[in-house]
C-alpha cells in the first residue's frame, strides 16, 4: 500500500529523518517512487523487478528475529489503517449532507454506474485513468478489471478517502495529486480514461477533455458522465459547480476538436437532473477519415 513518509517512519518507528535518508537511496535505486500531495509524501513500489528480487532476498534471508519485528511492523500498520479510517469517516460526516442532497436530484446512482458498466462494455479495459477521482469509486468498480488503474485528484484530503476505500475493497491503484488541465502522466499511457461527475467543476471544459484524450492510446476510449443542462444555479453558488450542465452539441463538439470520434452514449433522465454518458473514440475517428 502508498504510505507517507510520516506513515512509514510510524510503522518502522523511527524517526522521520532516518527514513528520509533510506528513503532517498531507495528512491534513487529504483525500488521506490516518491510522490508530493500537498504537504505530504507518499511512497510507493519502483521498478517492479527490482523489488520481486529484493523481497525474494529477503525472505530467503529471514530469520526469528527479522519475523518479530516485521510482526511489529504489521501491529503498528493496523494503527496506520485505523488513522485512515477514522480519518475518512470525518470526512464523509462533514460533506454527506451535500453530496446526499445532489445525489436526490438525479436518477440512483446504481442507475449511474449500470450505465456506465454499459458503456465500457464486457473486454477488459487495459489501462485506466479516472479523472477526478474523489472517493475512488470508479477503481473501486472498475479497478479489477483493469491492468493498472490510476486516480487523479487535485484535492488531498479526497486521495486520502479514496486510499481507505481502495483498501478495503483490496482493489490495487495508484492515487495521484494532479490538476485536470495538466495531468501527470505521459501521452498515450491510457486505454481508457473516465471523467466521471468532474467536468461541471471546469472552467474550461474544452481544454480538460484535450487533456484527457492526449492520454489515449489509438483505440482508447473517454467516457464522460455529468449534467446535461439545467437551471439549478444554487449548484453554483453553493457547490462550486462552474457549469450548470452541458448540451450535447457542445461535448461532442469538444471531443471532435481533441481528435476523437465523440457520441451521445445514454440520457439517464429521473429527479430534476439529467445524467449523460458521453464517449470519445480515437481509433473510430481514424477509421472515419480513412473511410
Amino acid at each position: 500500500m502508498e504510505l507517507s513518509v510520516g506513515e512509514l517512519a510510524q510503522v518502522l518507528a523511527q524517526s522521520q529523518p532516518r527514513v528520509s535518508r533510506h528513503i532517498k537511496i531507495l528512491t534513487d535505486a529504483g525500488l521506490v517512487e516518491r510522490r508530493k500531495e500537498g504537504s505530504w509524501v507518499f511512497l510507493t513500489l519502483g521498478r517492479a523487478e527490482l523489488a520481486t528480487a529484493l523481497f525474494a532476498l529477503t525472505d530467503v534471508a529471514e530469520e526469528d528475529s527479522s519475523k518479530r519485528v516485521f510482526a511489529a511492523d504489521s501491529a503498528r500498520l493496523s494503527a496506520v489503517r485505523q488513522d485512515r479510517t477514522e480519518a475518512a469517516a470525518r470526512y464523509f460526516a462533514a460533506h454527506a449532507g451535500v453530496w446526499d442532497e445532489i445525489r436526490s436530484l438525479q436518477v440512483a446512482e446504481s442507475e449511474v454506474e449500470a450505465a456506465i458498466s454499459r458503456a465500457l462494455g464486457g473486454d477488459p479495459l487495459g489501462r485506466l485513468v479516472d479523472i477526478g477521482t474523489g472517493t475512488g469509486r470508479m477503481i473501486e468498480l472498475f479497478g479489477r478489471r483493469s491492468t493498472d488503474a490510476v486516480g487523479i485528484d487535485k484535492s488531498s484530503e479526497m486521495l486520502r478517502v479514496a486510499r481507505v476505500k481502495l483498501e478495503a475493497a483490496d482493489v490495487r491503484a495508484s492515487l495521484r495529486q494532479g490538476d485536470m488541465y495538466a495531468l501527470p502522466l505521459e501521452d498515450g499511457s491510457a486505454d481508457v480514461v473516465l471523467l466521471h461527475q468532474v467536468l461541471h467543476y471546469a472552467h474550461n471544459p474544452a481544454a480538460a477533455i484535450t487533456e484527457a484524450a492526449r492520454l489515449l492510446v489509438p483505440g482508447g476510449r473517454l467516457l464522460i458522465v455529468d449534467f446535461a443542462l439545467h437551471e439549478r444555479e444554487e449548484l453554483r453558488l453553493r457547490d462550486a459547480h462552474a457549469r450548470l450542465g452541458f448540451a450535447d452539441e457542445a461535448v461532442v463538439g469538444w471531443l471532435e476538436a481533441a481528435g476523437l470520434s465523440g457520441s451521445v452514449v445514454e440520457h439517464l433522465v429521473g429527479g430534476e437532473l439529467t445524467v449523460t454518458l458521453w464517449a470519445g473514440d480515437k481509433q473510430a475517428l481514424r477509421a472515419r477519415r480513412a473511410a
